[in-house]
């Protein structure tokens, strides 16, 4: 009677290893054959010779899946099957990369791997021989076993199982031994009739090379393929745009290598995603990039394009549109509110310096948005400062075209894994997967991973490090034109102007406005204004209307924190000009004087346009203030509009009363509409109080500053000096953070008798048109030389966007309170064109040191911190620097502080995507090698361990929604990051890196990292609604019910797959209705677990979606970080 071998009572690998002990050769034919199963064999073939009669034949049949059996038999159209040696060839090709796609499937185990490399080595001598049977499909079972023996020469095993892990000893199969001579006979003619078919092909040697080319070879990987490999498949977006687009003729040669990049790449993010922002910093090119990229659009898709811009850019923008033939219109921001709701319809829309839309709550940007939605149009942004202050910043420009709770396909991990995603969901109620969550957390890594799906931003030390061409006689870097010019990129030279402050002279302006006392005088303002909610009575006798009600609970908002704009302004205006200081005083006198005036006249308050933007320095170079009028429309470029606050110079209290007076009229009567109106009784008697006590502080600054004589200011002095004496013929840029400190300047150099001079702030007409007049070669434009300007003074706000290039020499006048601003100043003439090798960057600083100023700015950050003060933006760069050793580093001229770039991050897709191109130009071959490597593979290289970067594993998966994750793992198995960008550069390595015997516990560390990432990669589905909702509440109690349970005999599969399927799917209506009832009842957890498992039993628990298909998650590759010293 034959044994049955059911892998239960008997298992069929036992028997199988007691035959082949005692034979000499084996005949095995399967229809799926595990390369990783023939462990389980192998040590009984290796004492086998090898060669005919000494091993194993194993014949592969041609097997097919179930449901392609059950067409093949129920098929309509009948037809003989036949094959010739084409297909033969073909199908031995798909059957190869079958068994390749086999080792790419799950995690490598050490077991695996050594028996994959015997595998290989058993091949290679012949001691296996592997066929395919390929002129039918064949699905038979049979191991033959051949020995000297006279009594029993063969023995044979038929039934069901393959030559796989589970086949051969766990899952259930039937298969039975025969002993019969002539049973055994008749199966070993069947096998060779087969195996010497025509159609029986050897695929031996495919099957060494498809090892010796796996995870599994034998040669280790190079680490710098494993490192391209990951840059390779970080690039795929950027790659794909690159063969997608292609650049219009009519541009010919004028962009660079990596403009073309860029605006490829942003073509492929606007292609897929409907937006793009284009954040390259300044003097890269951004404009006619986005020209370019707006032109593809409307050529490929006959699209129109609305070009939205700061008033002082349309010039410019105009000039574009017709040289390189748009068709588009050109907006001024400040007509957007006007011009937009009429508009007809542009479906492509190009917003450029969009970060001057930060702030969503502004009518402008929802009159922007609104249009941008109704006409459903793809948007394309151009900042240099995307994220200028918070990453808010950056998703607030990316709301114009994301909806907040749109599935963007990622989620912000490190927030989540920090929180859980219950907690997540409990806290803030959006979508995991969407911008509304990206904007619930503060980490870099989180945005990272979502400016990689949005953002083009390349930094110029990134274009000089990878695009740049070096001259060896002048050893220096540049960029080449089409018509051979060259562009070099030029030092930037750090200079000091020194200005004389004398410390006993009491006549000496600077003495008395840097003294003590002002300092002092300034930090102690009460700044009523500033924090008016403070000083609203709880029950005033005539209750606010509802209009009122709103403003106020606006004002209360507000609070205090808002001082800190003013005081630090105060401060900047100080460190400006005198000129600037005084002028901000008396206007903060004066606007305190028109709330006196109507608390004592018994009127109502003027609250005006109230925009926190417009105190902030960077984004407006006007002395503006809280209490002006609303605008109308107008853009930040000109806040002062309508009644100003400026007008004939007053000292006395008595002419300050009478200019108030007018100006209060002026509002009520001309521009009522203008202002919110609040009853002064609404407020108490410490508001006026604080209000005289601030009018009495700065009346006295006023008093001992005596007025401002330009004659005796050493400050411009100085400047005058350099601009006629050292650099007397030489075009020169200075800059200021302020109007007024331009417009004193200007008056005061045209005074003196320079010539060829202008000032340019937020109130000029035409700032392009100055900046063509100034710097006529960078911008294409022919100017009479009487027109030429040599000396431009300008503000920051102003001075985005312009080709400033034909100067070389900048000069910071006043200096901003970070050093990134200095940078991006220099960075206004560093752009592509310019001629010189030298950028000079000139700041003014005190002859007698930097102390003064460093001990005023600690004093000042002192106060913001003790009264938690909202700063401006560069306050906020001010806090995370040594601010004082960059003074002084300026101070003593050091080389090499302003090289920085305005920021160092680069665009992850970029940096991936400059690793791959580097590679393969270097090596040409690798643009093969690399995309044929399969997945899975690993190296290890040498690694210098410190505490925040040890020794592990780098891990790169696609999750099984298709998403990009790396994981890197130390040696204990826990997470050190999971950020893209970190990962990728701990990467890094040169093509000479050698690479190290692997970590024994190598894929342990990857099986780790696996499950990590997909521990946390959760089904989109999981979305559980409001916390007060049935699913949301059953979910969350069972959850901490199953933890309570866990390891007892409660805990059951049922309880916890019941509990997933409320977190994967929606409740049905009536299981909502039940499990509502029963939770307002007061129902047990125990008892609610027994509830959930009946529905569940009966199908009624949820609507789950039966077209869902699981992919599995796939390594793409690992590195191993170890170091030298360490040998296992």
């Amino acid at each position: 009677m034959p044994q049955i071998f059911d892998n239960i009572e008997k298992h069929l690998l036992s028997a199988l290893k007691d035959a082949m002990c005692l034979s000499e050769r084996a005949d095995f034919c399967v229809g799926y054959f595990n390369l990783r199963g023939w462990r389980k064999v192998d040590s009984l073939v290796e004492k086998w010779a090898g060669g005919d009669g000494r091993c194993c034949r194993l014949l592969v049949g041609m097997q097919q899946m179930p449901q392609d059996q059950l067409r093949s038999a129920m098929s309509l159209v009948k037809c003989e099957e036949q094959i010739d040696q084409a297909t033969a060839i073909a199908l031995k090709r798909k059957l190869a990369e079958d068994f390749r796609n086999q080792l790419t499937v799950g995690i490598p185990t050490n077991d695996d791997e050594e028996g994959l490399r015997r595998l290989a080595a058993q091949i290679t001598l012949r001691k296996l021989v592997v066929k395919l049977f390929l002129r039918h499909p064949l699905h038979a079972k049979l191991y033959l076993c051949f020995r000297q023996d006279p009594l029993n020469p063969k023995i044979g095993y038929l039934g069901s199982s393959n030559l796989t892990l589970a086949g051969l000893s766990k899952q259930g199969e039937l298969n039975v031994d025969v002993l019969d001579h002539d049973a055994c006979d008749k199966l070993a003619k069947w096998f060779n009739e087969r195996w010497d078919d025509r159609f029986c092909v050897d695929i031996s040697k495919e099957l060494v090379e498809i090892i010796n080319t796996s995870w599994a070879r034998p040669e280790p990987i190079p680490p710098y393929h494993i490192y391209v490999k990951m840059a390779y498949h970080l690039s795929q977006e950027a790659r794909s745009g690159l063969t997608e687009f292609r650049i219009p003729g009519d541009f010919g040669n004028m962009l660079f290598e990596f403009q073309k990049a860029a605006v490829k790449i942003a073509a492929h993010h606007l292609n897929n995603r409907g937006g793009v922002v284009i954040g390259d910093v300044v003097g890269l090119g951004k404009t006619l990039m986005a020209t370019a990229l707006a032109r593809i659009f409307e050529d490929d898709h006959g699209v129109e394009t609305l070009i939205i811009c700061p008033k002082n850019l349309t010039r410019m923008w105009e000039d574009y549109r017709q040289q390189y033939r748009l068709r588009a219109r050109v907006l001024s921001i400040t007509q957007a509110q006007r011009d937009l709701p009429d508009l007809r319809r542009f479906r492509l829309v190009l917003i450029d310096e969009s970060h001057n839309l930060r702030n969503r709550e502004g009518s402008r940007y929802r009159a922007i948005a609104e249009y941008i939605a109704a006409n459903d149009c793809r948007v394309i942004l151009l900042s240099a400062t995307p994220y200028n202050k918070t990453y808010l910043d950056l998703s607030n420009q990316l709301r114009l075209f994301i909806d907040e709770k749109k599935d963007i396909g990622i989620r912000p991990e490190k927030l989540i894994r920090e929180l859980g995603e219950m907690e997540f969901i409990k806290r803030h109620q959006c979508p995991t997967r969407s911008l509304a969550a990206f904007e619930k957390s503060e980490y870099t890594d989180d945005w990272r991973d979502l400016m990689r799906l949005y953002l083009v931003r390349r930094t110029r030390s990134f274009i000089e490090d990878n695009y740049a061409k070096l001259d060896p006689e002048r050893k220096r870097k540049y960029l080449e034109f089409s018509d051979g010019t060259r562009s070099y990129f030029p030092t930037r030279i750090p200079m000091t102007v020194k200005f004389a402050i004398s410390e006993g002279d009491p006549n000496d302006p600077y003495t008395s406005l840097f003294s003590d006392d002002v300092v002092d005088t300034v930090n102690s303002l009460s700044l009523p204004r500033y924090g008016l909610g403070n000083y609203v009575k709880p029950t005033p006798h005539e209750p606010p209307t509802p209009d009122e009600a709103r403003v106020l609970a606006d004002l209360s908002r507000a609070g205090t924190r808002l001082k800190g704009f003013c005081r630090t302004n105060l401060f900047k205006r100080l460190e400006s000009s005198g000129q600037a200081f005084i002028q901000s005083v008396e206007r903060h006198i004066l606007r305190n004087f028109i709330c006196v005036h109507a608390i004592e006249n018994k009127l109502p308050l003027p609250i005006g346009t109230q925009d926190i933007g417009m105190l902030d320095t960077w984004a407006n170079d006007q002395d503006s203030d809280l209490w002006d009028p609303a605008a109308d429309g107008d853009d930040n470029n000109n806040m002062t509009s309508g009644p100003a606050v400026t007008g004939p110079h007053v000292t006395t209290e008595k002419e300050f009363r009478e200019r108030a007076s007018d100006l209060y009229d002026t509002y009520a009567k001309q521009f009522r509409r203008r202002f919110k109106w609040l009853k002064s009784d609404l407020f108490n008697d410490d508001l006026a109080k604080d209000l005289r006590r601030d009018i009495k502080s700065l009346m006295n600054i006023l008093k001992k500053a005596g007025g401002w004589d330009p004659k005796r200011d050493t400050k411009l002095r100085e400047l005058l000096t350099l601009l006629t004496k050292k650099h007397a013929k030489d075009k020169i840029l200075v800059f200021s953070q302020f109007a007024d400190t331009v417009d004193y300047l200007a008056g005061q150099l045209k005074a003196a008798g320079l010539q060829a001079l202008e000032g340019v702030t937020g109130d000029t007409e035409d700032p392009t048109g100055m900046a063509y007049r100034f710097s006529p070669v960078s911008n294409n434009k022919r100017i009479d030389p009487e027109d030429e300007l040599r000396v431009v003074l300008a503000t920051d706000v102003l001075s985005e966007g312009q080709n400033l290039q034909d100067c070389s020499i900048v000069v910071n006048y006043d200096l901003p309170w970070a050093i990134i601003r200095l940078i991006q100043r220099a960075g206004r003439v560093d752009r592509i064109g310019q001629k010189s090798d030298t950028i000079l960057c000139y700041s003014f600083l005190p002859a007698d040191g930097v102390e003064r100023i460093i001990r005023l700015r600690a004093r000042v950050r002192q106060r913001l911190r003790e009264n938690a003060e909202v700063v401006g933006t560069d306050e906020t760069f001010f806090e995370d620097q040594d601010n004082a050793q960059v003074v002084r580093d300026l101070f003593t001229e050091k080389a090499g502080i302003l090289d920085g770039d305005e920021d160092t991050e680069v665009d992850l897709a970029s940096y991936a995507y400059q690793i791959w191109k580097n590679a393969i130009d270097r090596n040409p071959e690798l643009e093969k090698i690399i995309p044929s490597m399969p997945n899975v593979v690993y190296s290890t290289r040498p690694h210098k361990p410190a505490a925040s970067q040890p020794e592990g594993a780098l891990l790169y998966l696609r999750t099984a929604d298709g998403n990009d994750a790396l994981a890197w793992i130390d040696k204990k198995g826990n997470s050190v990051t999971e950020s893209q960008f970190t990962i990728l550069k701990a990467a890094e390595c040169h093509p000479e890196t050698p690479a190290l015997p692997r970590h024994n516990d190598h894929h342990e560390m990857v099986a780790k990292g696996v499950k990590l990432i997909v521990d946390t990669e959760r089904s989109v589905g999981g979305q559980l609604g409001r916390p007060s909702g049935a699913r949301f509440r059953t979910y969350e109690r069972l959850k901490a019910y199953a933890e309570e349970i866990k390891g007892t005999l409660f805990d059951t599969p049922e309880l916890r797959k019941a509990i997933e399927e409320i977190y994967r799917y929606p409740l049905l209506q009536s299981a909502t209705d039940t499990l509502n009832r029963q939770l307002k009842s007061g129902i047990s957890n125990q008892t609610l677990a027994e509830l959930v498992l009946s529905l569940h039993a009966d199908a009624r628990l949820c609507r789950v979606a039966e077209n869902v298909e699981s992919t599995e998650p796939q390594v793409i590759c690992s590195l191993g970080l170890k170091s030298e010293d360490v040998k296992g």
